[in-house]
């Protein structure tokens, strides 16, 4: 049964407010424009510097984003030729630092570069040529252009949970085929992936991701590898089993409440954006008996998550508490609740992209006024 969150039919929901988590961002880039040449001595004026797109570790798409709020990356201005230095020297060059496993790609969908290792590099707009004795002396503008930056995604949904939650079954149940695996080339891990099909031919992507243990942020177990590829999702569903997990007999018993924090604390360790991402949270194994008690005491907790902090160990409080768009009782053996899953998955991913389709069109038009604006002011003059 649907507990009445955001995809229960008879709740109407106001738009969620989707976190800080970037997974695309767009930038107008431009080339500085090339010098002056000088006339009566020949000079050469210097070409105007150049944008790239660099990957570099431990960046992400909002802290791009945080850097340039304006969203515009001009290069330098090439210098003009002068009798101290006939020949001009370059304009500065911009660089813009972008994470391993992204696409580069122009407004008109043209892809400028696909960057999969730390170090690549694209060049996104070329700086204008400084005047020589071919162009009058007189140089040329830079290459000027809107770029797109796109976290290249594994798949729209990831599954996150620790070893027994039932992930993998409840994958196979939802996409009624057994997981292929596929490799990636910014990784070494290869995750679990399937296809969930709606009637009306509509496909959603859904990946069981792999080898997250207590301990994963500081690369314990497949660590990093894990938590790279929860970045690269649209959106997160939390799998716990409703009775508690312990991964052996060496480890402590945690009760499906502890287990949500654990996985929060994990993901929040690594990287704190993560927990932006729109999340479902699912309780799984729900066939098995005295489970409805146990369902009833964690909904109680989430509602207030703080309320029960002092229960826990204080190196597995988090510094953020989730509010889960939903929380869905299933069972992956059985069946159960498995189809409202389906439609709460599809419903908050488009969601979420009515709100990227309505933010791209409000930064086109933003940039269309800029452009208005500034002919009718080359006009006054």
């Amino acid at each position: 049964k649907n507990r009445g969150g955001l995809c229960d039919p008879g709740v109407s929901p106001s738009l969620p407010q989707y976190g800080n988590f970037v997974d695309n961002l767009r930038l107008y880039v431009k080339g500085g424009s090339g010098g002056m040449g000088l006339p009566r001595l020949g000079g050469q004026g210097g070409k105007g510097g150049d944008v790239w797109v660099v990957t570099k570790e431990a960046v992400t798409l909002k802290k791009v984003k945080d850097k340039h709020p304006q969203k515009r990356i001009l290069a330098g201005a090439g210098v003009n030729s002068s009798v101290r230095a006939l020949k001009g020297d370059k304009g500065e060059d911009q660089l813009i630092f972008a994470p391993p496993g992204i696409v580069v790609t122009s407004d008109d969908q043209k892809v400028l570069g696909e960057l999969n290792g730390v170090g690549e590099k694209v060049l996104v707009a070329r700086g204008g040529h400084g005047g020589t004795f071919h162009t009058g002396y007189l140089p040329s503008r830079g290459q000027a252009r809107h770029i797109r930056l796109d976290l290249k995604l594994i798949a729209d949904v990831g599954l996150v949970g620790f070893p027994n939650a039932g992930k993998s079954s409840l994958l196979t149940k939802l996409s009624h085929a057994k997981p292929h695996i596929a490799s990636y080339p910014f990784t070494t891990l290869r995750p679990e992936l399937g296809k969930i099909v709606y009637p009306d031919y509509r496909q959603i992507s859904m990946a069981d991701l792999p080898g997250l243990i207590e301990g994963a942020h500081v690369n314990k177990g497949m660590g990093h590898k894990f938590l790279k590829h929860v970045e690269r999702t649209r959106q997160l569903v939390f799998v716990v089993d409703v009775c508690g997990f312990q991964l052996s007999p060496k480890t402590p018993f945690r009760s499906a409440f502890e287990t949500v924090q654990l996985l929060i604390k994990e993901l929040e360790l690594y990287n704190e954006e993560l927990l932006s991402k729109p999340a479902l949270l699912v309780v799984n194994k729900m066939d098995l008996t005295d489970t409805e008690l146990k369902l009833k005491e964690l909904l109680g907790q989430l509602q207030d998550p703080e309320g029960f902090y002092h229960t826990l160990p204080k190196d597995m409080v988090p510094r953020h508490s989730v509010t889960f768009k939903d929380v869905l009782p299933v069972s992956a053996a059985t069946g159960l609740g498995v189809e409202e899953l389906k439609t709460c998955i599809r419903h908050t991913l488009e969601q979420e992209a009515a709100m990227e389709s309505k933010e791209l069109c409000r930064e086109r038009l933003q940039a269309l006024r800029r452009g208005t604006l500034m002919m009718g002011g080359m006009a006054y003059l």
